[in-house]
């Protein structure tokens, strides 16, 4: 027999949760995040300000969801407490390239010996900062800073050609305090 399923998430110190209908408003140190949690199985309710996911049935496929959920929010609470960081590697092996920011455009020149710089527009709620060899992607969305650091990675990116031969490129190395090998 299914039965009900309630899970609640403690907020940390320093953040503040609000709800207007289906949005989930999380304010904190770093800032504000707002998300839709939107879905006919979950309710998402604030108990002395923490946040509470009632389920009417515990089947597979409302325990991932649920799940998910719980993550996201997971995620919000360490973006506006923390904030979520990504690094990269800038590697040149043949052609040396220059990495720049400028006017909310990352640049990259000389990239495989291209006369063409490469330009990519930073998306708002991200910081790129380049130190020497390393490249530092700041915000306090999740989602945000790990799709402006892999649109810098894709830009350096080239089809057809053997990875292990042709190194040239910018890579992610760390994701969010995961070191990627």
């Amino acid at each position: 027999m299914r039965e009900e399923f309630k899970v609640t998430i403690n907020t940390p110190e320093g953040c503040q949760v609000s709800m207007d209908a289906d949005n989930l408003v999380i304010k904190g140190d770093k800032g504000e995040l707002k998300r839709k949690f939107s879905n006919p199985l979950i309710k998402l309710e604030l108990q002395d300000n923490n946040v509470t996911l009632n389920t009417k049935t515990s089947n597979k496929r409302t325990k991932k969801l649920q799940n998910t959920f719980i993550a996201h929010i997971n995620n919000m609470f360490k973006g506006v407490v923390e904030g979520h960081i990504y690094k990269l590697k800038i590697c040149s092996g043949h052609f040396p390239m220059t990495v720049s920011v400028k006017n909310n455009m990352f640049e990259i020149k000389n990239f495989i010996g291209e006369k063409v710089p490469r330009e990519l527009k930073i998306t708002e709620g991200t910081s790129v900062k380049i130190d020497g060899t390393e490249i530092v992607v700041e915000g306090i969305g999740k989602e945000k800073v790990g799709q402006m650091a892999a649109s810098i990675e894709q830009l350096t990116k080239r089809p057809g050609f053997d990875k292990r031969i042709f190194q040239d490129g910018i890579y992610i190395t760390e994701k969010d305090g995961k070191i990627i090998k």
